[in-house]
């Protein structure tokens, strides 16, 4: 068990940040830590790192128990914070060199893994500019090299891909699985429901400061959602064919838009060849059973929606 977060409490005055908190990453894990604005996920990165002191409970890492002056296993982390830690007037390659020498390599091994990093992450040919005149998705994939220099054991990153293009987006995620195949343990927090699904073995959901609900995409999208949806299109529909779908058992709700009409039932229904028997009085255009997302499982668990920046509703 490469973090095991057990019982923790941290309260800022009269706010409760984190009640009762419970979390583990197993060794050559890539959790997804998901939750709306406030849920205590920024905080429980914080205590898991030593930069903040839990009130109560315990948080081991690599089986030690992590205090803000355990060094030695800080040495074995790596931490891409959402806001940039670069030097912008210096060049990529001056980045990198500097973190890599805060973690003691030096000489023709610094060399080489800044090397390395500047060829995995698409930079070498700019890694003599200086970093203020960089695009956003180019710091932001800098910002991930200078956490890996000393190659980690765990890599955290808090919403690493914010406000990026999709051909960075795209690099960064490609970096991270690389990463995680050659061992590398990876917590990931991001407000993309597409990332976490692409790139995390394990999701756990965070609300209130406490644990709401963990498993795979599979499993959270099973075990949290109640309704599914299916689209018909038909050419020249009735009025009547609404009432028609709601009277099928199951169905909840019926919305029509023109030819277009989404139907949502009670998962487990299995109301498909009722519905096409509906509608085969009509020329059907097209039938689409949509496949339940992270997204839709986050907002059933939650009733709030993750927006860019952070924001939720």
């Amino acid at each position: 068990m490469v973090v095991s977060m057990m019982d923790i409490v941290k309260r800022f005055r009269a706010h409760t940040a984190l009640d009762h908190l419970n979390m583990t990453i197993e060794e050559g894990e890539t959790l997804g830590l998901l939750g709306p604005n406030g849920a205590g996920k920024t905080t429980a990165i914080r205590v898991l790192t030593g930069l903040t002191t839990a009130d109560s409970g315990q948080t081991l890492l690599f089986g030690q128990e992590m205090r803000g002056t355990s060094v030695e296993i800080k040495r074995r982390i790596g931490v891409v914070p959402q806001d940039l830690a670069l030097y912008e007037t210096l060049t990529a390659r001056d980045n990198l060199n500097y973190f890599g020498q805060l973690y003691g390599i030096a000489g023709a091994a610094l060399k080489k893994r800044t090397g390395e990093i500047l060829d995995i992450l698409g930079l070498a040919d700019v890694a003599k500019k200086a970093v203020k005149n960089y695009s956003g998705g180019m710091k932001r994939r800098l910002n991930i090299g200078c956490a890996v220099m000393h190659s980690p054991e765990l890599l955290i990153l808090d919403e690493p891909t914010v406000g990026i293009d999709p051909q960075s987006r795209n690099h960064i995620l490609s970096f991270i699985e690389q990463m995680n195949a050659q061992g590398t343990t990876v917590l990931y927090t991001s407000h993309y429901m597409e990332e976490v699904e692409r790139v995390c073995s394990r999701i756990l959901i965070m609300d209130m400061g406490r644990v709401i609900a963990e498993g795979s995409v599979d499993e959270l999208t099973r075990d949290s959602l109640k309704e599914e949806t299916v689209v018909i299109e038909v050419r020249d529909p009735a009025p009547s064919l609404v009432e028609s779908i709601l009277n099928v058992q199951g169905v909840v709700r019926c919305d029509a838009d023109d030819r277009s009409f989404t139907v949502i039932s009670e998962i487990g229904s299995l109301n498909l060849a009722r519905l096409i028997e509906c509608a085969a009085p009509y020329t059907i255009l097209g039938m689409e059973a949509r496949r339940q997302t992270l997204e839709d499982a986050f907002l059933a668990l939650t009733g709030k929606k993750l927006r860019d920046g952070g924001e939720s509703e």
